[in-house]
């Protein structure tokens, strides 16, 4: 597979604005797109070239990663009428960064596979600070020899990438991610808010647990627990696929519930 040299952004927002911002700084032609036309003209001042609409930005690009925030979004950015796979030229990378079905990608793997185009799933990991630093964490699903054309473009934002399989597996592997964090982020809450009740303070009990065989990263990086605004998206798309794969996962149902709670407790 030919070398990656230009590649298109579809969503400029807080994660989409650092990652086009680092593509440009190691070389590649960037090319952005977004709904909110703030972020496209501080894309321009960073040297990202602005398209009209998905499809020119995809005849632009040698990979298009789509950043969108829902999968009904990810499905129009691709296949609506002005969309990546209209304008595409055969062999064109598309890689979904966003969270989705695992089994969504799939299918929509298969449907631009038919039309001579490659997919990629690279949801991502870690957060804004991450993004903005260039240390991003991609998880990874699809074509062996696509993803190894496209690492030289994901390491200029991602200081760890992984591949899990094919199409669907970092989609899958982000599902698994994300299940562990809110259940980590719900026994965190729960635990500091049983420590109250004995006097014993968030910031003391936290500096104990985090030299304790407790310590987690969400605990670690010291995540505000009341800003989670995909947490509940995340674990639906967790307990959807369980019920497809005729998988019981009660903790997940719990934690969903749970970090339902912890939202409405803080007015979300």
């Amino acid at each position: 597979m030919d070398p990656i040299r230009s590649v298109g952004i579809v969503g400029l927002g807080k994660m989409g604005a650092p990652i086009a911002r680092h593509l440009a700084a190691a070389g590649f032609e960037t090319h952005g797109l977004d709904v909110n036309q703030a972020a496209m003209a501080a894309a321009q001042k960073n040297g990202i070239k602005i398209a009209a609409n998905a499809a020119e930005l995809a005849r632009r690009s040698d990979l298009v990663i789509v950043l969108t925030a829902f999968e009904e979004q990810v499905e129009e950015v691709i296949f609506g009428a002005e969309g990546v796979a209209a304008g595409a030229r055969p062999g064109t990378v598309v890689a979904v960064a966003a969270t989705i079905n695992p089994d969504s990608m799939r299918d929509m793997a298969e449907r631009l596979s038919a039309r001579g185009l490659v997919a990629l799933d690279i949801p991502i990991c870690r957060g804004e600070g991450p993004a903005e630093a260039g240390e991003l964490l991609i998880t990874g699903g699809g074509e062996a020899e696509a993803f190894e054309a496209c690492r030289p473009a994901f390491a200029s934002f991602a200081n760890s990438i992984h591949l899990l399989g094919g199409p669907g597996a970092g989609q899958a592997g982000k599902m698994i991610n994300n299940l562990i964090l809110w259940a980590c982020i719900s026994a965190n809450t729960e635990g500091f808010k049983l420590g109250n009740k004995y006097g014993i303070t968030k910031e003391a009990m936290r500096n104990m647990l985090l030299e304790s065989s407790a310590q987690n990263w969400a605990m670690s990086t010291d995540v505000d627990p009341s800003y989670m605004p995909w947490a509940e998206k995340d674990m639906m798309i967790v307990l959807s696929e369980a019920d497809r794969v005729r998988l019981s996962m009660p903790m997940a149902g719990v934690v969903k519930e749970v970090i339902k709670g912890i939202k409405i407790e803080h007015g979300h």
